[in-house]
């Protein structure tokens, strides 16, 4: 799990340029998957893995005649991989080249291996302006943003992790920790009760990289069906109740930093902010 050094290395605040690059980067494995795989009615096909020993984005498995393939994209070095059997056969690094030129690129590839090209994935929601907006991949000096980007993930992608395990005896349960390539955020969804989704009680838990309610990367632990603003129970620190939008408890970035050591602590905020969800939700 990536080191408090390297969350430090740039301030939660200055990361959101960063953030629009990785987020358009990834649509190129998102459009492969969707391309090849069998759409999900909760378009789960279309999610992201997170490589932790690689620190990189991988898209579901595609497989063929040929095997198991995936599309991977790292955030430092900016790059898009196609992966067989989840080793690397080829990468493209991409500071300098057009969106278009690395959707050639890998369309290139996956039909080599046998596969649909990715420019035939149709993303079905419309992406943040700013991410909208990129039509080359100039990180500059956003290219050490990227590694910190980088490590706001694999730090998510591991409390998650664990705290999904810990809490695996719920029914439902939680589902798979995944990134979900729209909103750009890393999660899973813990079901308290069987029935229709709309309806059922449950808890989301993940990190968003920044949106219009944070410029900056935050965990969030939202009950559903939202609570009530009013009467409101203290949360553990380092985090505060979010009421504008969704009713949801959050602790920003700079909230996590402050924290002497962040994967503890965050662990700790996680869980205890999911204990007092599942209270107020009668659970």
């Amino acid at each position: 799990m990536s080191s408090d050094s390297e969350l430090r290395s740039r301030a939660p605040a200055e990361l959101h340029g960063a953030r629009a690059i990785a987020h358009k980067a990834v649509q190129l494995a998102t459009k492969a998957a969707r391309a090849n795989l069998t759409a999900a009615a909760d378009d789960s096909h279309s999610n992201l893995g997170w490589d932790p020993e690689n620190k990189r984005f991988l898209s579901q498995p595609i497989s063929n005649k040929n095997g198991t393939w995936y599309v991977g994209v790292s955030l430092s070095p900016l790059s898009v991989s196609v992966l067989h059997e989840t080793v690397a056969v080829e990468t493209l690094m991409l500071e300098g080249l057009t969106y278009a030129q690395a959707i050639e690129w890998l369309d290139a590839q996956l039909h080599a291996a046998g596969l649909s090209p990715a420019s035939q994935g149709v993303i079905p929601y419309k992406m943040p302006s700013d991410a909208d907006k990129i039509t080359s991949f100039q990180s500059g000096k956003e290219g050490a943003a990227l590694q910190t980007l980088a490590a706001w993930f694999d730090l998510a992608h591991g409390v998650l992790g664990d705290f999904a395990a810990a809490n695996s005896a719920l029914k439902p349960g939680p589902s798979p920790v995944r990134c979900w390539p729209h909103h750009f955020d890393i999660a899973t969804y813990v079901g308290l009760e069987g029935g229709d989704l709309e309806s059922a009680r449950g808890i989301g838990v993940g990190l968003s990289p920044g949106d219009e309610s944070y410029e900056q990367p935050y965990v969030y632990i939202n009950p559903w069906p939202h609570l009530p603003k009013d009467d409101l129970p203290p949360l553990p620190a380092p985090g505060h109740w979010h009421s504008e939008g969704f009713v949801g408890a959050i602790a920003t970035g700079e909230e996590i930093l402050t924290l002497d050591n962040v994967e503890v602590g965050l662990s700790d905020f996680v869980t205890g902010a999911f204990n007092i969800g599942r209270k107020k939700l009668g659970m």
